[in-house]
C-alpha cells in the first residue's frame, strides 16, 4: 500500500459526497486509502479493492501461523512441508 497522505487523503464526508467518482478515481490511481472525515472526527476508510483484497489474506496468513506457533507451543508440531503443503494450497495466489 502506498505511503498516506493526511493532505489529500482526509476528505469530509461532504466533500465525497460532492466528488464521490474522483474521490473513487484517486483511491485507484493512488492505491491509498482516503479516510472521510464526519464532524472533524474519522468517521470511514475507502480502500481501492486489490489493497483490500491483499490485507484480508495477509491477515489470514498470520492468523494461521500464530495457530501454527500456539500448536508448536502446546507440542504439536508439524513437519515444514506439511505447513507449506496446506498453506499453498490455501492460498495459491500468494507468494
Amino acid at each position: 500500500m502506498a505511503l498516506f497522505r493526511p493532505s489529500t487523503d482526509v476528505r469530509p464526508v461532504t466533500e465525497f459526497r460532492a466528488h464521490t467518482s474522483d474521490v473513487i478515481d484517486q483511491v485507484q490511481t493512488t492505491k491509498r486509502p482516503v479516510v472521510l472525515t464526519q464532524h472533524g472526527r474519522s468517521a470511514a476508510v475507502l480502500l481501492d479493492v486489490e489493497v483490500y483484497e491483499r490485507l484480508i489474506e495477509e491477515v489470514a496468513i498470520i492468523r494461521d501461523l500464530r495457530a501454527s506457533e500456539a500448536q508448536l507451543d502446546a507440542g504439536m508440531g508439524i513437519p515444514h512441508e506439511d505447513v507449506e503443503r496446506r498453506l499453498r494450497r490455501r492460498y495459491p495466489d500468494v507468494e
